[in-house]
C-alpha cells in the first residue's frame, strides 16, 4: 500500500523542487504578489488555440554571467517541444525558470494565458505541471509504487488524524492514489518492479520510475530535462516511445531537454535552439537540421551518412 498521505505531502516538496527543499521554501519561491503579475489560472476556459505556455523576454544572471537573455518560447497544446543546445548554453536553467526554482530577472512566464513573475513552485501541480530531472530525483528507499504515488500527494484533502489512523477520508484517498499509481505503473511496463525499491532497479527503469511519477499527475505540461540521459540506444528508443504514447493518450503537452539529437529529431514537432543563452533558432525538425547557425554552434559538419553521423 502506498505511503499514508500525511507522508506524501512532505514528499511532494521535495518532488518539485528538490534543489531548494533542503533549505526550505525561500521568499523567492512563494507566489508573486498581484503587483508581480500573479493571477489565479485561468483553467478550461482558456482557448485552446493559444499556447499553453508562453515565455516573454526572459532574462537571467547569475553574479554577472547570462544564463538566459530575451528568451521569447512559446508552446502549442499536444506537441512535443524539444530544447537543444550546447552544454551551458542554458538549457536547465529554462526548464527551472519555467518550473518556479529560478526567478528570472525580467519577462514573464504565462501558463493558459495567466502571466506570473515567478511560476509559484509549491502550486506547480496544482497549476497541471509536473516535471522530471536530470538528476534523479526518486526515493530510493521507497518502492516504486510509493514513488509514483508521490506525485499525487498535491491531492491529499484529508486531516492529519485520518491520515494517522487510516479512516475517513483518507482510506478512500489512499485507495484512489494505489489505483491511479497502478495504472500509470501499466502504461509503462513497470507492473513487474512495482515492489521493488526504487534505488535497487537499473538506471533505465529508475529514470522511467520519475516519468511515472510524473504522469501519475496527470499534468496538462510536462517538462523532461534530459529524461534519456546515461541510457543504451535501446532504453532511449524505449522511452521516446513511452512519451509520445503519453502524448496521445493523455494530452499532455511536453517540453523536453535533450543531448541525443537524433532522438530530439525524430519525436519533436518543434525544436528551440540555444547557445550562450540566446536562442539562435526556432522551427521544425528539417528546418533546424539544416539551418547553418545550429550546425555551427552545435550539431557539427551536415552529413547524410546512414550512420547518423554530423545531423
Amino acid at each position: 500500500m502506498p505511503l499514508p498521505s500525511y507522508a506524501l505531502g512532505v514528499m511532494e516538496a521535495s518532488v518539485y523542487a528538490p534543489e531548494v527543499f533542503a533549505h526550505g521554501l525561500p521568499s523567492a519561491l512563494q507566489p508573486a504578489q498581484p503587483s508581480e503579475g500573479y493571477a489565479e489560472p485561468a483553467g478550461a476556459a482558456a482557448n485552446a488555440a493559444s499556447p499553453l505556455l508562453s515565455l516573454q523576454g526572459i532574462g537571467l544572471s547569475f553574479g554577472g554571467v547570462v544564463a538566459l537573455a530575451d528568451i521569447d518560447l512559446s508552446v502549442r497544446p499536444g506537441e512535443i517541444r524539444a530544447i537543444i543546445g550546447p552544454n551551458g548554453a542554458g538549457k536547465s536553467s529554462l526548464i527551472n525558470v519555467i518550473s518556479g526554482v529560478y526567478r528570472p530577472d525580467r519577462g514573464h512566464v504565462l501558463l493558459d494565458g495567466t502571466s506570473y513573475a515567478q511560476v509559484p513552485t509549491q502550486r506547480l501541480a496544482h497549476l497541471g505541471v509536473a516535471r522530471t530531472f536530470q538528476n534523479l530525483a526518486l526515493f530510493k528507499g521507497l518502492s516504486v509504487l510509493d514513488n509514483v504515488a508521490s506525485g499525487l500527494a498535491y491531492k491529499v484533502r484529508s486531516n492529519f488524524a485520518g491520515q494517522v489512523l487510516g479512516i475517513g477520508r483518507s482510506r478512500g484517498e489512499q485507495r484512489e492514489t494505489r489505483n491511479r499509481a497502478d495504472q500509470i505503473l501499466d502504461f509503462l511496463d513497470l507492473r513487474a518492479v512495482r515492489d521493488r525499491l526504487a534505488g535497487t532497479l537499473p538506471y533505465g527503469l529508475q529514470k522511467r520510475v520519475e516519468l511515472a511519477r510524473a504522469l501519475a499527475a496527470q499534468p496538462r505540461l510536462l517538462l523532461l530535462d534530459e529524461p534519456m540521459a546515461g541510457m543504451t540506444a535501446g532504453e532511449k528508443s524505449e522511452m521516446a516511445d513511452f512519451i509520445r504514447a503519453a502524448r496521445d493518450r493523455f494530452a499532455t503537452t511536453v517540453v523536453l531537454i535533450e543531448h541525443d539529437v537524433g532522438v530530439v529529431m525524430g519525436l519533436s514537432d518543434r525544436i528551440a535552439v540555444l547557445d550562450y543563452g540566446r536562442k539562435i533558432a526556432d522551427a521544425t525538425p528539417d528546418e533546424v537540421r539544416n539551418d547553418q547557425r545550429v550546425i555551427d554552434a552545435y550539431l557539427g559538419v551536415a552529413s547524410d551518412d546512414e550512420d547518423g553521423a554530423g545531423i
